[in-house]
C-alpha cells in the first residue's frame, strides 16, 4: 500500500484503490507494532474514495528527521572526488567508498522539507546546485525498515567541492529536501532491478535526462540503518535518503523556475519547481 498525506487526513491506494485511514497521525502509523498486517486489513475491509487531488498532497512526513547517505553509488565517488580536488579533499570520497563505515549526514527536519508540487531551493551564496534522486527508506523506532519513498537531496556543489567541512552549508537549508509523493510500505526490499529517473526541464526544453538502477548501488540499505541507529534513537522514525547515482555534467547547474521529476518505479513520480 502507498501512504499519501493530506491536508484532510492520510490515504492509503492499493491495486487502484484508495481508501481514508482512521489515524490521523503519520507518527502513530510509523510506530505502530504490525503497520504492514493493519493496511493490509484496510485494503482488504475499507470502503473505497475517490483518489486525491495532486495539488492536496502534503510532504508525507510529520516529527521524523531526514537523514541521508553518501557516496553509496560508483558515479557519485567519481564525482565528489573531482569537485573536491581543489579544496584538497580529492581522495576523502574515496576512502569512504572502500571503508567499512558509510558517510551519513543530517539532512532536514520537517519544516525543510518541500512536498510534491512544490518549490525547493537553490542557495543565494552558491553557483553550482543540482539535485540528487534518491531512494528514500522509512525507518520505524525500531530500526525496520518499513517503507520507500522518493527524496530530493538539493546540493550544493561548489560550496562542498571547497571543503568538505562545509558538507551542512551545501546540504542543509531551507527547502533543500523533497519526499514524496507517497510512502510505499512493504516488508520486502526494493528489487536490485528498480529504476530511478531523473529529468530537468526548462521552459519547453529538457536540460537533463538520466536512469539508473539499484543494482548499481554499493551499499546494502539495511547496513546504512544498522549505521544510523547506533547509539541514536528515533522516537517516530526518521527517513534515510540512500545516495545518488545520477549526476549532471559539471556544466549544468539549476536555475530558478526548473521543473525537476524523478520517479521510481513502483513508487510514482515526485514533482518539483525550483523557487
Amino acid at each position: 500500500m502507498i501512504l499519501y498525506r493530506t491536508a484532510t487526513g492520510i490515504l492509503g491506494e492499493h491495486g487502484g484503490n484508495y481508501h481514508a485511514l482512521k489515524e490521523r497521525s503519520l507518527d502513530a502509523l510509523v510506530a505502530h507494532e504490525d503497520l504492514h498486517g493493519y493496511l493490509a486489513s484496510v485494503a482488504a475491509t475499507g470502503e473505497a474514495i475517490d483518489a486525491p487531488a495532486p495539488e492536496s498532497l502534503e510532504p508525507p512526513i510529520e516529527h521524523q528527521e531526514v537523514w541521508a547517505s553518501g557516496v553509496t553509488y560508483y558515479r557519485s565517488r567519481s564525482a565528489r572526488m573531482e569537485e573536491s580536488k581543489a579544496g584538497g579533499g580529492g581522495n576523502f570520497y574515496d576512502r569512504v567508498y572502500t571503508a567499512e563505515r558509510p558517510e551519513l549526514f543530517f539532512k532536514a527536519v520537517a519544516h525543510k522539507v518541500a512536498g510534491p508540487e512544490s518549490e525547493v531551493r537553490i542557495r543565494r551564496d552558491a553557483t553550482w546546485s543540482v539535485p540528487e534522486p534518491e531512494l528514500t527508506l522509512l525507518v520505524n523506532p525500531r530500526a525496520e525498515i518499513i517503507g520507500y519513498t522518493i527524496g530530493n537531496d538539493m546540493s550544493s556543489r561548489d560550496i562542498e567541492g571547497a571543503n568538505p567541512l562545509y558538507l551542512p552549508q551545501a546540504k542543509v537549508y531551507d527547502q533543500s529536501c523533497a519526499l514524496g509523493p507517497g510512502i510505499l510500505i512493504q516488508k520486502e526490499p526494493m528489487p536490485a532491478e528498480t529504476q530511478i529517473s531523473m529529468t530537468i526541464q526548462r521552459g519547453a526544453q529538457i536540460e537533463f535526462s538520466a536512469a539508473i538502477t539499484l543494482a548499481e548501488m554499493k551499499r546494502n540499505p539495511a547496513t546504512l540503518v544498522e549505521y544510523l541507529y547506533r547509539d541514536q534513537s528515533f522516537p517516530f522514525g526518521c527517513f534515510l535518503l540512500t545516495g545518488t547515482g545520477i549526476i549532471p555534467p559539471d556544466e549544468f547547474t539549476l536555475q530558478s523556475a526548473d521543473i525537476i521529476r524523478i520517479s521510481i518505479s513502483q513508487i510514482g513520480t515526485l514533482v518539483n519547481r525550483v523557487a
